[in-house]
């Protein structure tokens, strides 16, 4: 029998035929250049894209209306300069209705679509491929790596969990994210192949019966036990991505249990303890680093960082909670008043313009010195094609933190998915330690029923007896 060679898959197949029965928008509001396959391109262990064009095309919105158009772009859009929107407008790359305004004055009325077409630079992410932990003909479970946004949004638009899989599966496929993951956390995540297995899946994590264990890796040896912290978290700076432990936040709720601790090789670690030698440093008297499990029994964004930063032990790589050159030398510890939050926005704005994001991590050997080199930010160069700023490439130390999602448990025993420990979690060379998580029957449900919270509240509904005094004690250990 003859052996007949067969025509190579296309692995970015065309886009298919548009048939809607919809009349076209004008051509000029349709994006220009809508790159496929996407520009992708593998370099030192990155996932680049090349620079592209592509515009962005917006209704107005209520509060735009009966005002010029340079004043929206300057006050709405902060990603550049007013210069730049001003000489966009002058020159045609920012139309209205499809058409060049007359001037930067042009009122802008209830209807009008807005467009604006740019040169468009991403970030490099991770050229770590995205894991499959399960996949049936509803869902996929993804195991997400750290440095990769789940949707589009702000400076990354092909980098991201969204498009990277589109990319893989075709053009038509729509992805549709049924959690969300910090860009900088790893883990599980649900993604749903059709809208009402998206739904579904949703509507559990809404409702509370999914329950979720994470891992990080935090500064210092984390206290034994069972460590509850029920402090609220209020957003700060939502540009910034702050968040802090205030009085007058939404009630967030946290259980902790310490998997490991490793205290520091280095006989000179030893010897600075006792002689009192850390640059006036004090979160160098935490000496070495611990694994600690987190059962978040509410989901606030940042909740897991701003809870470990508030009891002493942030999460030893987190370039905001753990960044000395922010928060000082306590690092935030039991902190929770706001007289110096404009202090702490100013610096923490500067991270990757001005400075390097410290970590307390980075002053260790934990990161080769190559690496603290290497970092992402501004050169002081722009693109010869958009005069756009152009930032250096991050470090590898910069793709992500100590925080993994590992696993997610219908509380019906309906599922159960999970992953490994991450390498950070493993034991170092010449130290003994767990290389996987403890296992239990129901490790989270028997905290809870310990320690009293297994009462069925929800985001906002915390009991009105309770109070923080495990959370005091904690911060103070």
């Amino acid at each position: 029998m003859a052996l007949v060679p067969s025509s190579p898959v296309d692995r970015y197949p065309p886009k298919p035929p548009d048939k809607s029965p919809f009349q076209e928008p004008p051509p000029v509001v349709i994006t220009p250049c809508d790159p496929w396959p996407p520009p992708y391109y593998l370099e030192d262990g990155l996932r680049k894209v090349k620079p592209y064009h592509f515009t962005y095309n917006t209704y107005c919105k209520e509060r735009w209306r009966g005002r010029g158009i340079l004043d929206i772009f300057a006050s709405e859009f902060r990603d550049r300069p007013a210069e730049y929107y001003e000489q966009a407008i002058i020159e045609g790359r920012v139309v209205v209705n499809g058409k060049p305004v007359p001037s930067t004055e042009t009122i802008i009325k209830n209807g009008d679509v807005i467009s604006h077409t740019l040169h468009r630079h991403e970030p490099p992410s991770t050229a770590k491929p995205i894991g499959i932990v399960h996949e049936d003909e509803d869902i996929i479970v993804i195991d997400k790596p750290a440095g990769l946004p789940v949707h589009p949004a702000g400076r990354y638009n092909f980098n991201s969990i969204i498009e990277i899989l589109r990319a893989d599966r075709g053009y038509g496929w729509n992805p549709l994210p049924c959690n969300r993951l910090d860009r900088l956390t790893s883990g599980i995540m649900f993604i749903g192949k059709h809208r009402q297995a998206a739904e579904d899946m949703s509507a559990q994590i809404r409702e509370r019966t999914v329950k979720k264990e994470y891992i990080t890796r935090v500064v210092g040896e984390f206290p034994e036990g069972e460590i509850v912290c029920e402090k609220p978290i209020l957003q700060i700076s939502p540009k910034l991505g702050l968040n802090r432990v205030r009085a007058n936040g939404k009630e967030a709720k946290t259980v902790f249990k310490r998997l490991a601790y490793y205290p520091p090789k280095d006989d000179r670690e030893e010897l600075a303890h006792h002689t009192g030698e850390r640059n006036g440093m004090a979160w160098k008297n935490l000496r070495g680093y611990s694994i600690v499990r987190c059962f978040p029994i509410t989901g606030r964004t940042h909740q897991l960082r701003v809870h470990l930063q508030f009891l002493g032990h942030p999460i030893s790589n987190d370039p905001i909670y753990a960044n000395q050159r922010v928060f000082g030398p306590e690092l935030g510890r039991g902190h929770s008043e706001d007289e110096n939050d404009e202090d702490i926005v100013t610096r923490l704005s500067r991270m990757g313009k001005e400075e390097v994001a410290d970590a307390v991590a980075y002053h260790d050997e934990m990161v080769e010195a190559y690496n603290k080199r290497k970092a992402e930010k501004m050169t002081g160069e722009t693109c010869s094609i958009c005069d756009t700023a152009l930032y250096s490439d991050p470090g590898v130390h910069e793709l992500g933190i100590y925080l993994h999602a590992r696993r997610y448990r219908c509380e019906a025993g309906r599922w159960d998915y999970e992953t490994g420990l991450p390498d950070w979690a493993l034991p170092p060379p010449g130290m003994d330690g767990p290389t996987e998580s403890t296992q239990e029957t129901d490790p989270l449900g028997v905290d809870l029923k310990k320690l009293g919270l297994d009462d069925g509240t929800t985001d906002g509904e915390v009991p009105a007896t309770k109070t923080d005094e495990r959370v005091e004690i904690s911060a103070g250990t």
